[in-house]
């Protein structure tokens, strides 16, 4: 029964609907009334393979294959989430319970355990307590950890009061006028063509969908490989204009590369943001450095969580980095003034894996009432 609640919790809870997420705080009483380690075991397992059921059919899309290396990724990244919560499970209630699940949640917050930290139930903090930013954040971590005593029947009904109050209020911090993200319906030609027409094709992009705004934000990748050229080209076609677009691309150097955002505008162009956690296995590949080979992005981790532009402070989150925790804490740490979230999701065809990169972003945003404007790239039928 419990390893069938786990699963339904993980679904509902990761369905890419936003509002479904506080389903994910009863995870830690799943957990913590587990009779035996093994048990405990399964039921972390179903939560996180519930909670990422998309990554079979992406991994499949991705590398144009069957299912069977997508279900084996599958399994792979379930083992840090299953092996942490295995581990740190005790059938001996109260404090030391309490403190081992405070152990597991930060583990799985913060690098190495955090890079597969999907599905964490503190993403639930922005829709249980919209605007209440670090006070929330810490609200919700004693909600969870109470979950795992003997009072677990209180902070069900405090979570369901919660829930229905929150619920009333669906507003998210309204994103100045001057901001607009542009989606964008290209595929996996996204980024791939280096051709000046596909440049120039997506110069009039910016120009005829960005309206009036003085910012445009297109999708990670978007501009492909930075160089020169490519800088000088896009200078040239934003001049006069008054817009400074933001796009992701890509820098190559001798030992691999760097998924970044660029700023640019008629004035200047500059690398505005590296990403620090790229998507692992497909993106980063640090085994490759381990074994004298290059080739893989650069994971920067701790760096650069807020940049400048014009004045404002932004907190950038590529892809990936809208799935797990520590990038958007600490970034938030930084107070910026607006958080902008890209991805390419053409390989997420068939699953809900841009619903869910959404949903935890805009949850973010909520919290700590600070605007979100997005941008993403998807197949031309979607």
């Amino acid at each position: 029964m419990l390893i069938g609640l786990s699963i339904t919790v993980g679904t509902i809870a990761w369905s890419g609907n936003m509002m479904t997420l506080p389903v994910a705080m009863l995870f830690p009483l799943l957990w913590a009334t587990s009779p035996k380690r093994l048990v405990a075991t399964a039921v972390s397992a179903s939560y996180f393979l519930a909670a990422s059921r998309g990554l079979p059919q992406g991994v499949a899309n991705f590398y144009a294959a069957d299912l069977w290396p997508g279900l084996l990724l599958w399994a792979i990244a379930s083992a840090s989430f299953t092996l942490v919560h295995a581990i740190l499970w005790t059938n001996q209630p109260g404090k030391r319970r309490a403190v081992r699940y405070v152990i597991a949640a930060v583990l799985m917050a913060l690098p190495p355990f955090g890079i597969a930290g999907w599905a964490h139930p503190l993403t639930s903090a922005g829709i249980l307590f919209p605007g209440w930013g670090w006070v929330g954040l810490g609200a919700t971590a004693i909600l969870l950890v109470v979950m795992t005593g003997r009072r677990w029947q209180i902070a069900v009904a405090v979570l369901g009061g919660l829930y229905v109050w929150s619920a009333t209020d669906r507003t998210q911090p309204k994103v100045p006028e001057s901001w607009k993200g542009v989606d964008l319906a290209l595929g996996q030609n996204l980024g791939r063509d280096g051709s000046i027409s596909y440049q120039r094709d997506l110069i009039a992009e910016v120009r005829s969908k960005g309206g009036e705004a003085r910012f445009v934000v297109l999708p990670e990748s978007a501009i492909g490989f930075w160089t020169p050229t490519v800088a000088r080209l896009w200078q040239d076609g934003l001049r006069e204009s008054g817009v400074t677009v933001i796009a992701g691309a890509v820098v190559i150097d001798a030992a691999g590369y760097d998924n970044v955002l660029v700023a640019i505008s008629g004035a200047q162009a500059r690398i505005l943001y590296r990403e620090r956690m790229p998507v692992p296995v497909s993106m980063w590949q640090p085994w490759r450095a381990w074994m004298g080979e290059g080739g893989g992005a650069h994971a920067l981790f701790f760096t650069n969580p807020v940049v400048e532009v014009a004045g404002m402070r932004i907190a950038p989150l590529i892809c990936y980095e809208q799935l797990i925790l520590w990038p958007i804490l600490q970034s938030m740490l930084h107070a910026p003034d607006i958080i902008v979230a890209t991805g390419n999701g053409w390989w997420t065809s068939g699953t809900s894996i841009i619903a869910i990169q959404e949903g935890s972003a805009f949850a973010w945003s909520r919290l700590f009432a600070v605007p979100i404007v997005t941008a993403f790239n998807q197949n031309p039928k979607e």
